[in-house]
Protein backbone atom coordinates (compact mmCIF):
# COMPACT_ATOMS: atom_id res chain seq x y z
CA UNK A 1 0.00 0.00 0.00
CA UNK A 2 2.73 2.35 0.13
CA UNK A 3 4.37 1.46 -3.10
CA UNK A 4 0.59 2.99 -4.20
CA UNK A 5 0.48 5.75 -2.35
CA UNK A 6 3.37 7.08 -4.24
CA UNK A 7 2.27 6.16 -7.52
CA UNK A 8 -1.20 8.03 -6.96
CA UNK A 9 1.28 11.26 -5.18
CA UNK A 10 3.24 10.92 -8.49
CA UNK A 11 0.13 11.44 -10.50
CA UNK A 12 -1.76 13.75 -8.89
CA UNK A 13 0.15 16.48 -9.91
CA UNK A 14 0.14 15.36 -13.43
CA UNK A 15 -3.56 15.06 -13.49
CA UNK A 16 -4.12 18.20 -12.06
CA UNK A 17 -1.37 20.42 -14.36
CA UNK A 18 -3.73 18.25 -17.34
CA UNK A 19 -6.94 19.42 -16.09
CA UNK A 20 -5.77 22.79 -15.84
CA UNK A 21 -4.09 23.08 -19.79
CA UNK A 22 -7.24 21.41 -20.73
CA UNK A 23 -9.79 24.00 -18.99
CA UNK A 24 -7.47 26.91 -20.27
CA UNK A 25 -7.46 25.90 -24.28
CA UNK A 26 -11.58 25.43 -23.37
CA UNK A 27 -11.45 29.23 -22.26
CA UNK A 28 -8.77 30.20 -25.21
CA UNK A 29 -11.20 28.39 -27.93
CA UNK A 30 -14.75 30.01 -26.93
CA UNK A 31 -12.93 33.19 -26.88
CA UNK A 32 -12.08 33.41 -30.00
CA UNK A 33 -15.01 32.16 -31.98
CA UNK A 34 -17.95 34.52 -32.20
CA UNK A 35 -21.19 34.38 -32.40
CA UNK A 36 -23.42 35.19 -35.24
CA UNK A 37 -24.54 37.74 -32.96
CA UNK A 38 -21.81 39.76 -32.54
CA UNK A 39 -21.13 40.24 -36.43
CA UNK A 40 -24.34 42.70 -36.63
CA UNK A 41 -23.56 44.57 -33.53
CA UNK A 42 -19.76 45.22 -34.86
CA UNK A 43 -20.87 46.52 -38.65
CA UNK A 44 -23.18 48.57 -36.86
CA UNK A 45 -20.71 50.55 -34.82
CA UNK A 46 -18.43 51.06 -38.32
CA UNK A 47 -21.51 52.62 -39.69
CA UNK A 48 -21.92 55.00 -36.85
CA UNK A 49 -18.27 56.16 -36.85
CA UNK A 50 -18.19 56.34 -40.75
CA UNK A 51 -21.81 58.48 -40.69
CA UNK A 52 -20.14 61.03 -37.77
CA UNK A 53 -19.47 64.04 -39.83
CA UNK A 54 -15.71 65.06 -40.04
CA UNK A 55 -13.89 67.51 -37.88
CA UNK A 56 -13.64 71.04 -39.14
CA UNK A 57 -10.46 71.88 -41.19
CA UNK A 58 -8.36 75.06 -40.48
CA UNK A 59 -9.10 77.96 -42.66
CA UNK A 60 -6.23 78.59 -45.06
CA UNK A 61 -3.65 81.82 -44.30
CA UNK A 62 -4.64 84.91 -45.95
CA UNK A 63 -1.63 85.40 -48.65
CA UNK A 64 -0.47 88.65 -48.61
CA UNK A 65 -0.23 91.08 -51.68
CA UNK A 66 3.52 92.31 -52.11
CA UNK A 67 3.66 95.72 -54.72
CA UNK A 68 5.89 94.44 -57.37
CA UNK A 69 9.19 96.65 -57.93
CA UNK A 70 10.59 96.87 -60.96
CA UNK A 71 14.45 97.97 -60.58
CA UNK A 72 15.24 100.68 -63.31
CA UNK A 73 19.21 101.31 -63.13
CA UNK A 74 20.84 101.31 -66.45
CA UNK A 75 22.38 104.64 -65.64
CA UNK A 76 24.11 103.29 -62.43
CA UNK A 77 27.19 100.96 -62.11
CA UNK A 78 26.46 97.25 -62.33
CA UNK A 79 28.11 96.01 -58.98
CA UNK A 80 28.23 92.49 -60.13
CA UNK A 81 30.22 93.24 -63.03
CA UNK A 82 33.83 91.93 -63.48
CA UNK A 83 35.57 95.83 -63.19
CA UNK A 84 33.82 96.56 -60.10
CA UNK A 85 35.28 93.48 -58.38
CA UNK A 86 38.70 93.44 -59.60
CA UNK A 87 39.51 97.28 -60.18
CA UNK A 88 42.47 96.28 -62.38
CA UNK A 89 43.21 100.41 -62.00
CA UNK A 90 46.95 101.50 -60.74
CA UNK A 91 46.23 101.34 -56.94
CA UNK A 92 48.36 99.96 -54.33
CA UNK A 93 48.18 96.29 -54.09
CA UNK A 94 49.20 94.08 -51.49
CA UNK A 95 51.87 91.87 -52.95
CA UNK A 96 50.42 88.34 -52.37
CA UNK A 97 53.42 86.63 -54.10
CA UNK A 98 55.88 88.56 -51.63
CA UNK A 99 56.77 85.93 -48.95
CA UNK A 100 55.74 87.02 -45.48
CA UNK A 101 58.76 88.41 -43.23
CA UNK A 102 58.80 86.97 -39.72
CA UNK A 103 57.61 90.81 -37.97
CA UNK A 104 54.45 90.18 -40.55
CA UNK A 105 52.75 87.73 -37.88
CA UNK A 106 52.16 90.84 -34.77
CA UNK A 107 49.86 92.99 -34.76
CA UNK A 108 52.12 96.55 -34.86
CA UNK A 109 51.25 97.97 -31.15
CA UNK A 110 52.50 94.86 -30.38
CA UNK A 111 55.72 95.97 -31.99
CA UNK A 112 58.41 97.82 -29.49
CA UNK A 113 61.29 99.57 -30.88
CA UNK A 114 64.12 98.77 -28.09
CA UNK A 115 66.96 100.77 -29.69
CA UNK A 116 69.45 101.27 -32.66
CA UNK A 117 72.62 99.92 -34.02
CA UNK A 118 74.75 102.11 -36.36
CA UNK A 119 74.46 105.88 -37.40
CA UNK A 120 73.66 108.07 -40.39
CA UNK A 121 72.69 105.85 -43.42
CA UNK A 122 73.56 102.62 -42.05
CA UNK A 123 71.18 102.66 -39.03
CA UNK A 124 69.17 99.48 -38.08
CA UNK A 125 66.41 99.91 -35.45
CA UNK A 126 66.01 96.84 -32.87
CA UNK A 127 62.35 95.68 -32.48
CA UNK A 128 61.27 93.03 -29.50
CA UNK A 129 58.18 91.36 -30.93
CA UNK A 130 55.83 89.99 -28.37
CA UNK A 131 57.88 86.16 -28.19
CA UNK A 132 60.44 88.35 -26.46
CA UNK A 133 62.70 87.66 -29.61
CA UNK A 134 64.72 91.19 -30.86
CA UNK A 135 64.70 91.90 -34.73
CA UNK A 136 66.99 93.91 -36.60
CA UNK A 137 64.85 96.38 -39.05
CA UNK A 138 66.14 98.06 -42.70
CA UNK A 139 64.17 100.51 -44.60
CA UNK A 140 62.60 97.96 -46.88
CA UNK A 141 61.56 95.56 -44.72
CA UNK A 142 57.58 94.31 -43.25
CA UNK A 143 56.48 94.65 -40.30
CA UNK A 144 52.84 94.80 -38.70
CA UNK A 145 49.61 92.43 -40.28
CA UNK A 146 48.71 95.21 -42.40
CA UNK A 147 51.66 94.99 -45.05
CA UNK A 148 53.37 97.93 -43.31
CA UNK A 149 56.63 98.75 -45.23
CA UNK A 150 59.44 100.27 -43.89
CA UNK A 151 59.92 103.80 -44.95
CA UNK A 152 62.71 105.22 -42.82
CA UNK A 153 64.94 104.34 -39.26
CA UNK A 154 65.43 107.16 -36.99
CA UNK A 155 66.83 107.15 -34.21
CA UNK A 156 63.64 107.94 -31.88
CA UNK A 157 61.24 106.39 -34.40
CA UNK A 158 60.54 103.60 -37.50
CA UNK A 159 58.39 105.21 -40.02
CA UNK A 160 56.15 102.90 -42.48
CA UNK A 161 53.72 102.52 -44.75
CA UNK A 162 50.61 100.30 -44.14
CA UNK A 163 48.24 99.35 -46.84
CA UNK A 164 44.45 99.14 -45.55
CA UNK A 165 41.28 98.28 -47.47
CA UNK A 166 39.04 101.18 -48.65
CA UNK A 167 35.67 99.41 -48.22
CA UNK A 168 35.22 99.66 -52.07
CA UNK A 169 37.58 96.85 -52.94
CA UNK A 170 40.44 98.82 -53.32
CA UNK A 171 43.41 99.78 -50.93
CA UNK A 172 45.20 102.89 -49.30
CA UNK A 173 48.36 103.07 -48.31
CA UNK A 174 48.65 104.68 -44.49
CA UNK A 175 51.34 106.46 -43.27
CA UNK A 176 52.38 104.80 -39.33
CA UNK A 177 55.25 104.50 -37.37
CA UNK A 178 57.30 102.93 -33.57
CA UNK A 179 58.44 104.99 -31.72
CA UNK A 180 61.49 104.36 -28.83
CA UNK A 181 60.28 102.96 -25.76
CA UNK A 182 61.38 105.47 -23.48
CA UNK A 183 62.72 103.60 -20.48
Amino acid sequence: MHMSSIRVGRALPRLALAAAVTIALAGCARGVTSTPGDAPNLEKWIAEVKARPAPPLDPLPVMQQFESFEYAAQGLRDPFSRAFRDQGGGGPRPDSTRRKQTLEQFPLDSLDMVGTLGAGNGIVALVMAPDKVTYRVRPGAYMGQSDGRVTAVHEDRIELVELVPDGAGGWLERPASVALEDQ
